[in-house]
């Protein structure tokens, strides 16, 4: 890989690691169905109109849309509005290649192979660390919500895989129109008309930067410079990258928040990261790695 590439996927990585920070200075703007809403709002508008029409069936376009869309992205942001902390979250959700493997074995047959276990098996002993070091300083519900994310992650990586799309940013781009109108009407039953509307009319620069990075820096500059570096090198050689995304979740929260990372914490993305690591090991042909905040991982699309 040249410098200038191996620069881009870092780059990325970053990108993706303080989208976490990002969200967590957006929810004290918005409500976080409203926030979740106005991302994938502010990401299909106004790209829509210029990557083309969808290059698979749109029923693909809307499983993905609801279940990365409205669940995933619903059930992180309402962890992290619960108290889940911004570090912790990018590393959590690294447990997504775990249910990805899951409901590949269940729906899709994919055996994986022992290293694959193995790395599957340490990744969980991290969550479970993880677990232990929420349940003595915050509330394991926001934990809870945050591994529901990560589940729900898994089978849209399970769906993309399915759908197959050619062009990962014109995919991403589709399906962030879905989730809208879903999040709006949850958003307006649970957060309450006049709490989104006291949002919407006290929005400064501040908050409207955040819905910004969250959609266009986070999802259209990090998908499409994702894809572009898939369609130059192999999925195996760009994948490993997104194992950076904790990194600069974590440090990112720790420099802009002031979380603090505690002897536990670190033991958990130890064993969280290497085993996705070591789950992530390509055979001959092997997915790639999804990234904490990036698109899912597919061959044929692939790949965020």
């Amino acid at each position: 890989m040249r410098p200038a590439h191996l620069a881009l996927a870092v780059l990325v990585a970053a990108v993706w690691g303080v989208n976490f920070t990002v969200i967590e200075i957006g929810l004290a703007h918005f409500p976080p169905l409203l926030f979740s809403a106005l991302r994938f709002f502010a990401a299909a508008l106004p790209t829509v109109f210029f990557v083309g029409r969808p290059k698979v069936a749109f029923r693909w376009v809307l499983a993905v849309g609801l279940v990365l869309g409205v669940a995933k992205f619903g059930l992180l942001f309402v962890g992290m509005d619960a108290g889940m902390p911004a570090g912790l979250s990018s590393l959590v959700l690294q447990i997504q290649a775990v249910f990805t493997a899951a409901v590949a074995f269940v729906a899709l047959g994919e055996r994986p192979s022992r290293l694959r276990v193995v790395g599957m098996a340490v990744a969980l002993a991290g969550i479970g660390v993880a677990a232990m070091d929420e349940g003595a300083s915050g509330p394991l519900g926001a934990f809870a919500l945050v591994i529901g994310a990560a589940a729900c992650w898994g089978v849209s990586n399970v769906l993309t895989r399915k759908a197959a799309p050619p062009d990962a940013l014109n995919f991403m781009v589709w399906v962030s129109t879905v989730p809208v109108l879903p999040l709006l009407a949850l958003s307006l039953l649970l957060e309450g008309p006049g709490r989104d509307y006291d949002a919407l009319r006290a929005l400064d620069w501040q908050g409207a930067g955040t819905v910004v990075y969250v959609a266009w820096v986070t999802t259209v500059f990090g998908f499409g410079a994702w894809g572009w570096l898939l369609r130059r090198h192999p999925a195996s050689t760009v994948a490993p990258f997104s194992l950076l995304v904790p990194v600069f979740g974590m440090s990112s929260a720790a420099l802009f928040l002031g979380e603090s990372v505690s002897g536990l914490r670190w033991c958990a993305a130890a064993l969280l990261v290497g085993g996705v690591g070591l789950a992530s090991v390509p055979r001959r042909r092997r997915e790639a790695v999804h990234p904490v905040d990036g698109p899912a991982p597919e061959p044929a699309l692939d790949r965020s």
